[in-house]
């Protein structure tokens, strides 16, 4: 089965008064229909890994790679023009904050329906029963109602799962979805996230789930890369996390407290500077 997305050596550089600094350093993975999970600590390279997939690093910052490909077809090579048509419709993204990814002065409907009438030639009529249909499908009760509220007329896990119909209604192969559930408790979490792998399963999609909660990546996600400083430093599959072998891994999953091994104290992670020159443990 061919992949849907194939990175090889992709860096993002920002210039600074004291030099180039490397926000990703040589990252390399591929996507095919699963869940695939970024994890690391904040700075890490994550969600910079996932804004350079769709191009969304501006100047001065810059994106290169060996190969960044969506089934076969080059995005750097891409126009702007051209990038425009693959946002959203065939590579959406969710960022970490409904609050601030919404129009503050546009109802929810019309916000949804625009980005479905911008990637699609239909009637705004049409556009509205998609609409409705899309907000059924992330299992909000009353989408007429919901359709016709502001964004500060709902909740936080109402404005997340608004934001997944936003990002979804294009139909897209691939979804990024960067720290989805982190403002939301634990019971609207896990809401959440059936909702994205129902939706993911049903429409043969790849997904990239950003997030620093390893537990949660374990049990959702198929296989995880872990990153530290820019560099991906371990990839494994989510069933054997727990069998992780970079030391940088293994200080992670120590340092979180378990209600099986109860400790004292809770391990601090030891840093090697050798981590941000790694080159990474397949498993």
């Amino acid at each position: 089965m061919s992949n849907l997305l194939d990175i090889e050596n992709l860096w993002v550089k920002f210039p600074t008064r004291n030099g180039v600094f490397d926000a990703v350093k040589g990252v390399s993975f591929s996507l095919g229909k699963e869940r695939l999970g970024i994890v690391g600590e904040s700075g890490s390279g994550k969600s910079m890994t996932g804004r350079a997939i769709l191009r969304l690093i501006r100047p001065p910052g810059m994106v290169t790679a060996d190969r960044l490909d969506l089934e076969g077809i080059d995005l750097l090579g891409r126009s702007e023009k051209e990038m425009r048509k693959v946002r959203g419709q065939q590579i959406s993204m969710i960022m970490q904050d409904p609050k601030f990814s919404l129009n503050p002065v546009m109802k929810v409907g019309a916000q949804i329906s625009e980005a479905y009438r911008l990637h699609n030639n239909v009637s705004k009529s049409a556009a509205k029963a998609k609409t409705l249909e899309m907000l059924e499908a992330v299992a909000i009760r009353d989408p007429e109602r919901v359709y016709s509220m502001y964004p500060h007329e709902v909740s936080g896990g109402m404005g997340q799962r608004i934001m997944i119909a936003m990002m979804l209604i294009p139909d897209p192969k691939i979804m990024i979805a960067d720290e989805p559930t982190s403002a939301l408790d634990v019971s609207v979490q896990m809401q959440v996230l059936e909702i994205m792998d129902k939706l993911v399963k049903d429409r043969g999609m790849g997904l990239i789930f950003i997030s620093h909660d390893l537990n949660l990546v374990s049990s959702f996600c198929d296989r995880v890369l872990i990153m530290y400083a820019g560099r991906v430093v371990e990839t494994i599959a989510a069933s054997k996390l727990h069998k992780a072998q970079h030391p940088y891994t293994q200080g992670l999953l120590n340092s979180l407290p378990r209600l099986d091994a109860p400790k004292d104290r809770l391990e601090v992670l030891k840093r090697d500077p050798a981590w941000e020159t790694d080159p990474g443990i397949v498993t």
